[in-house]
């Protein structure tokens, strides 16, 4: 078997919830071997979420360290001995309190490199926040429901699996360990970009003015339709004997059979076409 890319880096994942872990499990799938650091009291991702606390967590050493005490602190420069990348998810001021900011770091693990997620980029990156937070900031959620899934957090844990292979990378070809931050609320704004685009607007071509892309009720639940390109439009208009491709014209047509039965006519007609689970 083809060896993996990461295989002999070291990661020490200080981190915790849902960002640092996901990314720390990214890491260990690309072949790093990881140390998950919880406090005391463990992470919290376990009580909410445990199933997947331990999906996030397999393959890696766990142990508890209490860092603000010195015996724990030792323990840690043990692991960070021979660590090539460290995964923290502290304000500055907390990773300052710690004596684990890049600046008490690099002087004592010259081949350390390390990513540091935040919540907001500088100058408020003491800024209290969270996914729900940065969402309802940049104007994409539609109260009163909640976002349906984590969407700077997961996108932000991506972020920095490509920031921390930049910097293994760099400090391959340089020797340099290097330092860098991954603001969520920054990932956040770029997954919002289609939004202030535009594109995904109300009146937006992808946010319901275009009537081959969106959502139409069958008999027994709802479909999603995403014919942009011209050659499944022109298919399906065919197919479906359109007269006009509008909105009514397909609601008429769509609420006759129900949203399983439309995903399997829409698969034997290689169309873009699924029921909404």
């Amino acid at each position: 078997m083809t060896e993996k890319p990461l295989t002999g880096i070291k990661l020490v994942n200080l981190s915790s919830n849902v960002p640092g872990p996901v990314a720390a499990a990214r890491l260990v799938e690309l072949g790093a071997a990881a140390t998950k650091v919880e406090p005391p009291a463990g992470d919290p991702l376990k009580t909410f979420a445990g199933s997947w606390y331990d999906l996030l967590s397999k393959g890696q050493t766990v142990v508890r360290i209490d860092l603000k005490t010195q015996q724990g602190r030792t323990q840690l420069d043990r692991l960070l001995d021979d660590a090539d990348l460290l995964l923290t998810s502290f304000r500055p001021s907390a990773l300052r309190r710690l004596g684990i900011d890049w600046e008490n770091l690099h002087p004592q693990h010259p081949r350390l490199c390390a990513v540091n997620i935040i919540g907001h980029p500088q100058p408020d990156e003491e800024l209290p926040g969270h996914d729900l937070t940065y969402q309802a900031k940049l104007g994409v959620l539609r109260p009163p429901s909640l976002p349906i899934t984590l969407y700077a957090d997961m996108s932000g844990a991506e972020r920095a699996v490509g920031i921390s292979l930049a910097l293994l990378l760099n400090f391959a070809r340089t020797g340099q360990a290097g330092f860098a931050s991954v603001s969520l609320y920054d990932v956040m704004r770029e997954i919002a970009a289609p939004l202030a685009a535009g594109l995904t607007s109300q009146d937006g071509i992808l946010g319901g003015t275009f009537p081959l892309y969106g959502l139409y009720r069958a008999t027994d639940g709802w479909i999603a339709i995403a014919a942009l390109e011209p050659a499944f439009a022109q298919r399906l208009s065919a197919e479906m004997e359109l007269r006009f491709s509008t909105r009514a014209e397909l609601e008429g047509i769509f609420s006759t059979r129900s949203a399983s039965d439309w995903e399997r006519w829409a698969q034997e007609h290689d169309l873009p076409i699924v029921k909404v689970e």
